[in-house]
């Protein structure tokens, strides 16, 4: 099945005891092209998250947004002792003390007191790893491929009518065709005789200008291409694979045949088939932009 370009996932997860959130948009885009959209910590996961995100998308505007729902919990606080700081708080004491002709020893109680001898400290939250952030960014790529994928059958259905609509106009064609080429024999023929004015016409070269005008008129082998082209792009709405390129290639041939018909053909009827066809055509190649 077909997948749309349009899809939207979003997955989160615990990671580096926090909580993280990864959100995936994909949009039409002729190559693969990464948005990436990271808080400041996660920045060195770009990489790692493009050649992942490759894996799950062969093209396609794709922005991505990491962000924390809840930042790490922060660990337990712990007090530790400026140990410099208390020798040299120490010895402005004693000095403060000999100035003043006192002795005796320093309280410890007083050392204590004194700014930045004991200092207030967090432990460093261990750091998040690509092996806790992949998980979260492979079910957001889950999610938003299983968005693709219920896009990209509605659009496989419109696609497939537009094929029917051209394979129904194409049929007409090839019915009316033979008539066709009778009527513009008998029209040739009329015209022989008028031009001859009850002379004798040449019946052996009036026989080869026909079968010039019939080679020249019939449509036949466009018809039998274009039929071929329009089965090539349903099996490929019926495969397993990205198939915008190759529908795009087949658009293409399609027209080529269409354009070579509408030169070929003169009758009026015929013609509003064709351009019915391409009518029909330029419809199929608008959703195409649509798909991967």
């Amino acid at each position: 099945m077909p997948l749309s370009m349009t899809g939207f996932g979003a997955a989160e997860g615990a990671v580096a005891g926090g909580t993280l959130r990864i959100e995936i948009r994909t949009v039409n885009h002729r190559f693969f092209n990464l948005a990436a959209k990271l808080s400041s910590d996660l920045t060195g996961f770009e990489t790692d998250l493009r050649d992942r995100l490759r894996k799950d998308f062969e093209r396609g505007h794709i922005s991505v947004q990491v962000r924390w729902d809840s930042l790490p919990a922060a660990s337990t606080p712990r007090v530790t002792v400026n140990v410099d700081r208390a020798r040299e708080a120490a010895e402005r004491l004693r000095e403060l003390q000999a100035a003043a002709g006192q002795t005796g020893e320093i309280p410890l109680e007083l050392l204590s007191r004194q700014p930045d001898v004991f200092v207030l400290a967090e432990s460093v939250n261990p750091p998040a790893t690509w092996a806790e952030i992949e998980p979260i960014v492979a079910a957001a790529g889950e999610q938003c491929r299983a968005a693709r994928q219920r896009e990209g059958a509605i659009l496989a259905t419109e696609l497939e009518g537009r094929l029917t609509l051209i394979r129904q106009a194409a049929d007409g064609l090839a019915l009316k065709a033979p008539e066709r080429l009778l009527r513009e024999r008998d029209r040739l023929r009329a015209a022989v005789t008028q031009l001859l004015d009850g002379r004798q016409a040449d019946e052996q070269r009036v026989a080869q200008e026909i079968a010039i005008l019939a080679e020249r008129l019939d449509v036949t082998e466009e018809l039998v291409r274009l039929a071929a082209h329009l089965n090539a792009c349903r099996d490929a709405l019926g495969g397993t694979v990205p198939v915008g390129k190759q529908l795009g290639f087949l658009a293409q041939e399609i027209g080529r045949e269409i354009n070579t018909i509408g030169s070929k053909v003169n009758d009026a009827a015929m013609q509003h088939a064709v351009v019915a066809m391409k009518g029909e055509l330029e419809r199929f190649r608008e959703q195409l932009e649509n798909l991967e």
